[in-house]
């Protein structure tokens, strides 16, 4: 049965928050005040690196194709795009760069940067995005999996604390060295609910809406499946 509108949009981020990608024990090894382990923080940010470099592309696309073209949710879009782009609406920097300053900041030279590649399940979670977001007959699918599932995993917390709180007191990283998380957890608080709008409108029928929820769902899982292809590394020594 077609949902109505605002019940629908309800029904999205109902979705959302009952995937909790924190929860995985990936973060227990990396948040442990009693032993900070660097080396694995650097492998796992390296693989979050591989979503980053294509964070962008997905905006793009999506404001490239976004069915409302005169509407509010193109404008929406495009300031995201500006702020990912340059940085300027949160007065920081490009959001690529800004990910790159948190490499630097945790040990992670430039070239080791560059000559790190995807985990399959890291690949599986680029890949799903790329594919939904570059059809425009999945469109509501694309917008699904990043304008709210994916930009939804930064307003995720332990307990009471953000990434940004959390590798400050493990690892005693600086402000300024966390600008790519405290900046998207102020961020994306409203990139999740102009998500939310977007898909809430564009999804006209029940296959639409059907479809939609499974994507944040599904990407979600992606995220979490990502952080346990790292976790089966680990605990294989191949980290």
């Amino acid at each position: 049965m077609l949902m109505e509108r605002d019940a629908f949009r309800d029904e999205l981020e109902r979705t959302l928050h009952n995937k909790l990608t924190l929860s995985h024990p990936m973060f227990d090894i990396l948040f442990d005040p009693e032993n900070p382990d660097r080396h694995t923080l650097q492998k796992v940010a390296l693989q979050g690196y591989q979503l980053t470099k294509h964070f962008l592309d997905y905006i793009e696309t999506l404001f490239y194709y976004c069915p409302k073209a005169d509407g509010k949710h193109k404008r929406r879009l495009l300031f995201n795009l500006y702020e990912e782009e340059t940085g300027r609406i949160s007065k920081t920097k490009n959001h690529v760069q800004l990910m790159e300053d948190f490499l630097r900041a945790i040990g992670i030279d430039d070239a080791t940067r560059d000559a790190e590649t995807a985990l399959p399940a890291t690949q599986e979670l680029i890949d799903y995005r790329m594919t939904a977001v570059k059809n425009p007959e999945t469109y509501h699918i694309g917008a699904a999996a990043v304008m709210i599932a994916s930009e939804g995993q930064n307003l995720e917390t332990r307990g009471a604390d953000a990434r940004d709180i959390l590798f400050k007191r493990v690892y005693g990283l600086k402000d300024e060295d966390l600008l790519f998380f405290s900046v998207h957890q102020e961020e994306d608080v409203h990139h999740v609910r102009h998500g939310l709008d977007l898909v809430a409108d564009i999804c006209t029928t029940e296959e639409q809406q059907s479809e939609a929820l499974y994507a944040v769902g599904h990407t979600c899982d992606l995220f979490y499946n990502m952080y346990e292809g790292i976790y089966q590394e680990y605990k294989a020594g191949r980290l």
